[in-house]
């Protein structure tokens, strides 16, 4: 799992109890590490988070939290009942599209 240096962010492997290495990516050390080729090797798009997961590689949070959610249904991470659901997807998209868009390098 590449992840932003000094990032918590997208953990569901961990809540899912998969095991898994995290890499961290200094998006200004050296230019931003996620700039280089060996890094573009495993996300053309050069952004984190991404993780390589049954044989593919993942990018953008959601993404990759739907993917371990439909691939490892348990335990959990969305609530059963489909309004709460709704609710939590609410949520989840005014981060990824309302609030984190702000924070991220190529946008500043």
């Amino acid at each position: 799992l590449y992840l932003k240096f000094r990032s918590v962010s997208c953990c569901p492997p961990s809540l899912k109890g998969i095991e898994y290495e995290q890499k961290a990516v200094n998006l200004i050390k050296d230019g931003g590490q996620q700039l280089t080729d060996q890094f573009k090797a495993i996300n053309p798009m050069q952004q984190v988070p991404a993780v390589t997961i049954d044989g593919i590689t993942l990018s953008q949070s959601l993404a990759i939290i739907q993917y371990i959610e439909e691939t490892r249904p348990e335990p959990r991470l969305l609530p059963a009942d489909p309004k709460q659901r709704g609710q939590v997807r609410i949520i989840c998209d005014i981060i990824a599209s309302g609030i984190q868009p702000l924070q991220n390098l190529y946008v500043l």
